[in-house]
């Protein structure tokens, strides 16, 4: 069970590239924010599955994601939990083991209850959390690595879990000079080369799409969205909040209670956009948190304001269609579109879109108040908060990043992106996590290979593990799937390699050519 489509691919890619791909039995991904309510339900089911057929050597549980955004760990923690507790027998019969990593909100309360249920059905359940890297039990639970025997109970994120990625087969760590000798080393030596002072002054100005003084409107009622924006807003020293205005149509004028730091402000609501746009002429950002139903009437709604310069689409599930017409009048009025089926994206010390970067904790530990050097494109949004932490970790952090969404067809794409950081004097490094399905990322193969980008670029594509599979694999995201050999992740980064592109050997071994 894994919490996010982009997450949920890197974890079977890891047990395949560590030989148990034969070994692996269901597929799960939930992520969303799903209740506690909806996570029992779910767990009930991949339970009912793993113990209908007996294995004597007994059976593995991997209970894992990234670092959430939004989510709400412990309630989804506590709905797997209900479920373990119902399989109670079954699980001791089938002698299996549960290997738990996660990270977000309320992420030590639900890494608290995982380690209380493992204790109470005598059942064996690894607990993990941040700090130790997303794939690392994959190793622990197929042999791979020594699994700690105990961990501290209060503080889920002591040094004993910092522990290396899973292709690694050292054991736990007690430093962080440790840590870096029992990283996975790459398979070949790495050479940047440097570029010279007459490229860079020979780029063409770039436009930033966020600054310090980016004011946006949320459209819906999202009060735990803006409050999370406000909270990066003091942060980063923000003189004035981020979000200007909320638009809900179902409801009339009115003003809501929000925190700037310890001081109270008051966002106004309107129900009219134009007249939220009328009041706030500097807003060149909207955040449309409108459902699938209606994302795409409202987007074209927006785009009607010439002052509207960036839109953030939240809602998964739109009409590929509805998608494809939406970006066509967005490059007629030179509009850009982040997603749909995004978290957003952000700029450190700058501005965030909504939930994006999770909560206070984890804006501070992955130095997201002030910007770094390395900018990065994903479709993930689940893995843009890993990169987040990544880049944090290996770098002087993330100059800007953006997670164009998980459907097949993006309302900007990588080489837009890239492109755009490229041209920017501040950024050193680009990052690109491509994935199965798509064939955006041969437009960077040519951009390499053609000139344009001469800044050291590192990507991976996940989904590698498809290869494993006799017949094509839908995977969380909706453009997550290979409809031919070009889409593979394979292929893909076997041409990302010959274009000059820095390509790690797996996606453990990404922060390691990061650093």
């Amino acid at each position: 069970m894994v919490a996010g489509g982009g997450a949920s691919v890197i974890y079977s890619d890891t047990i395949c590239d560590l030989g148990g791909g034969r070994d692996l039995a269901n597929y799960g991904e939930y992520s969303g924010a799903p209740s506690e309510s909806q996570t029992f339900e779910y767990a009930k089911t991949i339970l009912g599955l793993m113990t209908k057929e007996m294995n004597p050597q007994g059976k593995v549980l991997i209970i894992g994601g990234g670092i959430a955004n939004f989510t709400n760990v412990a309630a989804t923690f506590k709905g797997i939990v209900r479920a373990l507790k119902d399989y109670k027998h079954l699980l001791i019969e089938h002698k299996i083991s549960i290997f738990v990593r996660r990270g977000g909100p309320n992420y030590q309360e639900g890494l608290r209850v995982m380690r209380d249920v493992g204790a109470e059905l005598e059942v064996p359940v690894h607990v993990f959390g941040p700090e130790t890297h997303m794939t690392a039990i994959v190793s622990m639970a197929l042999g791979k690595r020594r699994t700690p025997k105990s961990l501290v109970p209060d503080q889920p994120h002591i040094l004993s879990q910092r522990l290396s990625p899973a292709s690694s087969m050292g054991s736990l760590v007690e430093d962080s000079s440790d840590l870096k000798e029992s990283s996975p080393k790459l398979s070949h030596r790495v050479v940047v080369q440097l570029w010279s002072s007459e490229q860079e002054s020979a780029l063409t100005e770039t436009t930033s799409l966020f600054t310090s003084e980016t004011q946006s409107i949320i459209y819906g009622m999202q009060p735990r969205a803006c409050q999370s924006m406000l909270d990066f807003d003091h942060l980063c020293s923000r003189k004035t909040p981020s979000v200007a205005a909320m638009v809900y149509p179902f409801s009339g004028n009115h003003k809501q209670k929000f925190y700037f730091g310890k001081r109270e402000v008051l966002i106004p609501v309107y129900k009219e956009l134009s007249e939220a746009l009328g009041k706030f002429p500097s807003v060149d950002v909207v955040i449309n948190f409108a459902s699938l139903r209606s994302a795409h009437e409202s987007t074209i709604e927006v785009m009607q304001y010439p002052q509207i310069r960036t839109i953030a689409i939240i809602a998964e599930g739109i009409p590929e269609h509805h998608t494809r017409v939406l970006i066509k009048i967005a490059n007629k009025k030179k509009v850009t579109i982040i997603g749909p089926a995004t978290v957003g994206g952000i700029k450190p010390g700058c501005f965030k879109i909504g939930n994006t970067g999770g909560m206070t904790d984890n804006i501070i530990s992955s130095k997201l108040y002030r910007p770094g050097s390395v900018a990065y494109v994903s479709r993930s949004g689940g893995m843009s908060n890993e990169l987040n932490n990544i880049i944090a970790n290996k770098t002087n952090g993330v100059f800007e990043g953006v997670a164009i969404g998980g459907d097949r067809y993006p309302g900007s794409t990588f080489l837009d992106h890239l492109l755009r950081y490229h041209d920017d004097p501040n950024v050193k490094m680009l990052v690109l996590l491509g994935e199965v399905g798509g064939t955006e990322e041969y437009k960077v193969c040519e951009a390499v290979k053609s000139g344009r980008i001469f800044k050291p670029l590192v990507a991976w594509c996940i989904g590698t593990c498809t290869k494993m599979f006799s017949s094509e694999v839908q995977f969380g995201h909706a453009g997550a799937c290979a409809n031919a050999k070009e889409e593979t992740s394979e292929v893909k980064n076997k041409a990302l390699l010959e274009a000059g592109v820095h390509v790690p050997d797996s996606f453990d071994t990404l922060g390691v050519l990061i650093g």
